[in-house]
This record gives structure tokens, sequence and C-alpha cells, in this order.
């Protein structure tokens, strides 16, 4: 002990697994004895299996908080101000519960979207990351990651689709894709 870094994860790209990799690294924390939480800027409004499971770790220990309203629609059309609301809303409790010493994890889940739609301001946000507490570790999910971030990164992970379900029709599943 006593060697504790605090590291920056990025977990980006095209392909399925990016929050799944994150919750398996907050299930391994929690079973090292570490207090973590999710802060999740898109999902909202559906239910995911993940918040169950979590309850069943204990409140304490692992946390998910589900602060947007579910998939962001983005096309030609201008940004809804309520996303940018709530997107600023969702950074503000992450970048609190990583300087507030309750967390030894802290998951930033669908941050890297935010940040590529221009939510929230890259500069800004990597700024607070290397500027947070040296055991905090964070992650952050999402396509796109922001090139100051990936330089940032201690670990940056990309997915890559090589096969898709979806592609021959079938559906999200209920326990594997929420």
């Amino acid at each position: 002990m006593g060697n504790e870094k605090g590291l920056l994860i990025v977990y980006t790209g095209p392909g399925k697994g990016k929050t799944t990799c994150a919750l398996g690294a907050a299930f391994r924390a929690v079973g090292q004895g570490l207090r973590v939480l999710m802060v999740q800027f898109i999902k909202g409004s559906w239910h995911y299996g993940e918040l169950d499971a979590a309850k069943l770790l204990g409140d304490d220990k692992f946390e998910i908080r589900p602060m947007g309203r579910g998939f962001v629609k983005i096309g030609s059309a201008e940004t809804d101000p309520e996303d940018i609301r709530l997107a600023e809303k969702c950074w503000e409790a992450g970048r609190a519960a990583i300087y507030s010493g309750n967390y030894d994890l802290v998951i930033l889940d669908e941050i890297n979207y935010t940040i590529s739609y221009k939510m929230l301001d890259a500069e800004k946000v990597v700024e607070a990351l290397k500027k947070r507490p040296e055991q905090v570790h964070v992650i952050c999910t999402g396509r796109n990651a922001h090139a100051l971030l990936v330089e940032e990164a201690d670990l940056v992970t990309e997915m890559k689709e090589v096969k898709h379900p979806y592609t021959k029709g079938i559906l999200a599943q209920r326990g594997i894709d929420y």
C-alpha cells in the first residue's frame, strides 16, 4: 500500500462496451473496499439493470446517479438548452464528488459525448481533472473522446465494433444491453 495514484481512464470509440467496462472497474473497486460514484450524463428515462445491482452492493459503496433525460437528439437543430443545463448540472455533481473526499472512484458516464457536442467545455473539464485530489480515480466514457482528455489520461481504451447483433435485426437484450 501507499503507492496509490488516482488514474484518469478513458473508454471511448464507436464499439459497444464503454459503460460496461466502467461498471466492471466499479465492481472491482467495490470489492477492494473503494467507494464509487457513477454520474450518468445521458441516461435517465430507461430502467437499467446496473441501478438495481448497485443498490444490492449498498449505496454507501456504489452509487449511480442518472442525471440526463435519455438520449439527446442531435441533428441539424441546435442542442436543446435543457440538455445543456442538465449536462452542466451533471458535470458540477461529478466535479464536486471528485473533490469531496467521499469517493475513491468517480465515473463520468457519457461525458465524452457531451463534450464532443459542445455541451461542456473540454478545457474546463480537463483542467479540473488535472487538479483533482491525487488518490481519486476518474473514468470518462463515451464516443469521440476529446484530444485534450486523451492526452491527459493515464489509460485510454478504444472500443472497436467488429460485429453487432443489430445488423441482424436482433434488438437490445435484457441483462446484456440494459
